[in-house]
């Protein structure tokens, strides 16, 4: 494993982000109506120079209003679960573990609509509601992979067929509760869930959410990241970690609740995106190599880049319909799933 050096990493992550701004820009020219970025730049610059006032054009309500949320909300998603993804293979050492796999993020979706029930039954301040859908996403995600991880557990081990096969099974168990409260209810925001479910990026959101989620990424990201070191150690096994120094409870603790944050904020604003979190840090890991101190920050970037092209597509394909993003993500993880699990059996 290669030495760490600031300089290394930094010129990694620049340029991944160097890609996403070229990715964003492309997404936000890219639509059913194709946006003159000359134009919108001229309307910034007139915007700035006049210090305020509005952008008026129609480009500029399209890009504003329309593309450019759902693009940030793309690249907080992706993030999320790609770090997420990158957690959970690391600690469970499966490289088929990833928050939509293990059935989390039906655990999370269903956390997410339960607290969309309840909440109108509550008398709660406005900031306060605006939190019971992500608290709901996250307490049903940690209840996820908890149970995950007790099934997956043979003699004191982790089985890694055992936890996959019981992450299928409850996340199955799951998505049938989901689909009985949505044909139960007769509520309009439940009927529409069918197409949230299937990941949806066009959500309207609070400027408020927006710093709750990036403030919860910053947490649950950074969270994982004191462990990278760990889970470089623990890439040798879970007896041979704790011989060196690893605090394995703690790691764990850590991890898991740190992935179920992220994860419970990326389903409660865009539904169930499958596969990011199994892709993306593969695709890393090729890259970059196993070093976590490394993986986690790339991941992040890699899953950010992942969901905008995916979403972009899913805009662009079948104008002026839209595919979700969780079907163009499946497009591409489902395959890799195929080869990574005939691999492991090989």
């Amino acid at each position: 494993m290669r030495p760490l050096t600031i300089q290394r990493l930094f010129l990694q992550c620049a340029v991944l982000a160097g890609i996403l701004f070229v990715v964003v820009i492309i997404a936000l020219k890219a639509g059913a109506v194709e946006v003159s970025l000359f134009a919108l730049g001229r309307d910034l610059i007139r915007v700035i120079v006049h210090h305020g006032g509005e952008i008026k054009s129609d480009y500029g309500l399209i890009v504003m209003n329309i593309r450019l949320p759902r693009i940030l909300l793309g690249i907080f998603v992706g993030a999320s679960l790609a770090v997420a993804g990158t957690g959970f293979q690391a600690l469970l050492r499966n490289p088929l573990a990833d928050p939509y796999v293990l059935g989390v993020s039906n655990g999370a979706a269903l956390g997410a609509i339960l607290a969309l029930l309840v909440s109108p039954h509550l008398s709660l301040l406005p900031a306060v509601a605006d939190l019971l859908t992500p608290l709901g996403a996250f307490l049903g995600a940690a209840a996820t992979i908890a149970a995950v991880y007790f099934l997956g557990r043979h003699e004191g081990q982790i089985d890694s067929t055992t936890l996959l096969l019981g992450g299928v099974i409850t996340g199955s168990f799951l998505a049938a509760i989901i689909m009985f409260l949505m044909t139960s209810e007769t509520g309009s925001n439940l009927r529409g869930m069918a197409y949230w479910l299937m990941g949806n990026l066009s959500t309207s959101l609070q400027p408020t959410v927006y710093w709750i989620l990036w403030i919860g990424f910053l947490l649950g990201a950074g969270a994982i990241y004191t462990t990278a070191s760990d889970l470089n150690l623990l890439l040798s096994g879970e007896k041979e970690a704790m011989h060196l120094g690893v605090d394995l409870p703690r790691v764990r603790l850590v991890v898991y609740i740190a992935a179920s944050l992220l994860t419970g904020l990326a389903v409660s604003v865009s539904g169930s995106i499958g596969y990011v979190g199994l892709l993306v840090p593969h695709v890393m890991r090729q890259i970059f190599g196993s070093d976590h101190r490394v993986l986690l920050p790339t991941a992040a970037f890699g899953g950010a880049i992942a969901v905008v092209i995916a979403d972009t597509i899913g805009r662009t394909v079948v104008p002026p319909a839209e595919l979700p993003v969780g079907a163009m993500t499946a497009l591409a993880g489902a395959p890799l799933f195929i080869y990574l699990l005939r691999r492991r059996m090989a």
